[in-house]
């Protein structure tokens, strides 16, 4: 009977706070002494560690060692006001992108972040072990992420949006697997098939765009190409004007030694020809001088008178002389013109 009692009243309780909470839900809000002063950061208001002093926090709801630092986080927080520190938690599995811009392997991972620079704080989530790493500024001897490693660069940015895509898709296989209650495999097949139709849907873009952007570059290709072409056949053409040009030039050379040589072998025939006119008129000459010394001659006696006459010497031997020094000059000159005609030859 109190039991029963015990219930109603427990019921009128609930049905008291409800209709609290109905007509006034501001004064059904939990007291500001139970309320968390972590701040919750996603991918929206992320960007607000890049200014002031932050000490940041990421975990899991799974894991176990991540709840037995709740507490020490959440008095660290209430102190943060005079530690001149905010503090901040990030859920992995709600915000997979802030996990990949900070690249978190490990859980629970901490960071503390100063004016935009951040430093990997990896001592333990103790209260006093945060607060002195505040206090005697022990962060100024962590080396910070900077370059491609920083959260805020092109880089992690990248790598951000990778992760958000594995938490969506991961999200996604649940929503199949577990609402809908299909099959791991079937899910695991509809992602293969999704893939290989967006990576030919991407191909098929890629192709375009470069047809769009390098039109202009295969085009100035093909004109030096032809440029190219263009010069390859006038210096052939060149060539060819030099190599008839040198022909013509070898003709005329074996024209003008041919010339050359007919007109030394006419030479050589006008001479032969002087020499054998010369030859003919030494001999005439020699002919009308043995004539006319046989003119000269006595008529011959009979040979057996002129035996018993006995030998005479002939008076005067003046035509025989003449004429054998005649002859001896003749053939010099003819010897002298064959000489000349011989140099000249070659």
């Amino acid at each position: 009977m109190a039991g029963w009692r015990f219930g109603l009243r427990r019921m009128a309780l609930l049905a008291a706070w409800f209709a609290a909470v109905v007509a006034d839900p501001e004064k059904a809000e939990v007291p500001p002494a139970k309320r968390s002063l972590v701040q919750s950061m996603t991918a929206s208001n992320w960007t607000l560690v890049m200014e002031g002093e932050w000490m940041l926090k990421f975990y899991a709801p799974w894991c176990p060692s991540c709840q037995q630092t709740d507490s020490e986080w959440e008095t660290f927080a209430r102190n943060g006001d005079i530690l001149h520190v905010s503090v901040g938690k990030v859920d992995v599995i709600q915000e997979p992108g802030l996990s990949g811009r900070f690249f978190v392997t490990t859980l629970p991972a901490f960071f503390h972040a100063k004016d935009g620079i951040f430093r990997r704080y990896r001592g333990p989530g103790i209260f006093e072990d945060l607060q002195n790493y505040i206090v005697e500024k022990k962060w100024q001897s962590v080396e910070p992420l900077t370059g491609w490693k920083s959260p805020a660069s092109l880089t992690m940015s990248g790598m951000a949006g990778l992760f958000s895509i594995s938490g969506k898709i991961w999200h996604l296989h649940n929503y199949f697997t577990v609402t809908l209650g299909i099959p791991a495999w079937c899910s695991y097949v509809l992602f293969v098939v999704a893939t290989l139709i967006f990576g030919l849907l991407m191909g098929l873009v890629l192709v375009i765009i470069s047809e769009c952007f390098y039109v202009p570059r295969n085009s100035s290709d093909h004109s030096e190409q032809n440029e190219k072409a263009e010069d390859a056949h006038k210096a052939e053409r060149l060539q060819d004007a030099e190599e008839e040009k040198d022909d013509s030039n070898e003709e005329e050379n074996k024209d003008s030694l041919v010339d050359e040589e007919e007109d030394k072998e006419d030479l050589g025939d006008d001479e032969d020809l002087e020499e054998d006119e010369e030859d003919d008129n030494l001999a005439a000459g020699g002919d009308e001088e043995r004539s006319g010394t046989n003119e000269q001659e006595p008529p011959r006696e009979d040979p057996i008178a002129a035996e018993e006459r006995g030998p005479e010497k002939p008076e005067g031997g003046a035509p025989e002389q003449h004429s054998s020094a005649y002859t001896e000059v003749a053939g010099d000159s003819l010897r002298q013109r064959k000489s000349q005609h011989a140099d000249e030859g070659p």
